[in-house]
């Protein structure tokens, strides 16, 4: 197992910031993920650790000892691409045993390192066949082990699932957190995709213009997003706007209460579509909200709807198979916790949990 450690990490390509003086840790054995949307630097971010991109500044340390001086061949890093990039003429046994064999070491230890590798991604059967015979799926497992079989200290991952279908991206994704802690490596994995950074990792830095937002675990980014980036782009989010005046926020028609060391101004409200409430009866309480139906879609074990409200707009709404809706219903609903952001940034008041979250007192049912 190994650290790493970047240091204000910048790179510049002319007028162009991709990565603005990033700094993050990673522990031994830990799976980081670097999530966010296209061009928001984490591809290059990843490609600095392996050496294929050369910093404007700052330092990639592993161990503690900087690596900035090594070739991608001389690094303890082992990189798998977006693309399989297996030769085609080799049998997937050559394949894996390329790097082995670039080290120059004996066919005995190359043939048993090469089998356990394969064995490990559960191809070990496959050694003699050809990339062209292989699925999608398999072509990504032999990309994984040509890159495990050179026991690097960090395994870096650039969206290596994202070219494959839904199903066997989920698949892939828990064989590999499975061979991860198997074989216990630390791992940088980048990604686009919210779900599989939930899934995967243990922390996750959401990367945004260049810049890190958010260095967290999943349960705290989806709880606890600190910027208003962080919780639009995580999981899904009704986001409306409003004013701040003394102790109340202005949503069109609608109040609610506005929490301490929020300046008077425009705000943002963020509310999770689980953290809508019915309410059993209209309530008298200004802060529950009728809302009429006007899309509903069953989703197995809850309801996903969408809902107009009078000055408010349309809102995103998660209901329990208990709550019998259908388009057209008037139903009167509260958001039982909401987030705060002014300038983009949420008031953070230090409590157990890190962050306040502020919710209004719950009408009478």
């Amino acid at each position: 197992m190994s650290t790493l450690s970047l240091l204000n990490l910048r790179k510049q390509f002319g007028d162009v910031i991709a990565v603005n003086d990033l700094t993050l840790n990673v522990g031994d054995g830990e799976f980081l993920c670097i999530l966010g949307p296209s061009g928001c630097g984490k591809s290059t971010a990843l490609r600095m650790i392996g050496g294929f991109e050369e910093p404007t500044s700052g330092d990639v340390k592993i161990d503690g000892q900087s690596v900035l001086r090594l070739p991608p061949n001389k690094r303890p890093t082992a990189m798998v691409f977006q693309k399989y990039t297996l030769w085609p003429h080799m049998r997937v046994y050559d394949n894996v045993a390329f790097g082995l064999r670039l080290r120059h070491l004996a066919k005995r230890e190359i043939d048993r390192d090469v089998m356990q590798a394969l064995d490990l991604v559960g191809l070990g059967t496959y050694a003699k066949r050809y990339p062209a015979q292989l699925s999608g799926g398999e072509q990504q497992r032999v990309a994984l082990a040509r890159a495990l079989v050179l026991k690097p200290k960090i395994l870096l991952l650039d969206e290596p699932f994202s070219s494959l279908d839904a199903l066997l991206r989920v698949r892939l994704r828990e064989e590999l957190r499975t061979i991860q802690r198997r074989v216990n490596i630390t791992a940088i994995f980048v990604t686009h995709d919210q779900e599989e950074a939930l899934t995967l990792a243990d922390r996750i830095a959401v990367m945004n213009k260049g810049n890190l937002e958010q260095l967290d675990k999943p349960s705290n980014l989806y709880a606890q997003p600190k910027t208003l980036f962080v919780a639009d782009f995580i999981g899904a989010m009704n986001l409306i706007a409003g004013q701040a005046h003394g102790d109340v926020i202005q949503l069109g028609a609608r109040t609610l209460p506005s929490p301490s060391g929020v300046r008077n101004g425009t705000v943002s409200i963020a509310i999770r579509p689980e953290d809508f409430m019915p309410s059993r009866t209209e309530a008298t309480s200004a802060h529950t909200w009728p809302a009429r139906i006007i899309q509903v879609a069953d989703l197995g074990h809850y309801r996903k709807a969408s809902a107009t409200v009078e000055g408010v707009g349309t809102i995103k709404l998660y209901l329990s198979k208990a709550t019998p809706v259908s388009e057209g219903d008037l139903l009167h609903v509260y958001p039982s916790r909401y987030l705060v952001y002014q300038d983009g940034q949420a008031p953070v008041e230090v409590n157990s949990n890190g962050i306040e979250v502020f919710a209004p007192p719950l009408p009478h049912a």
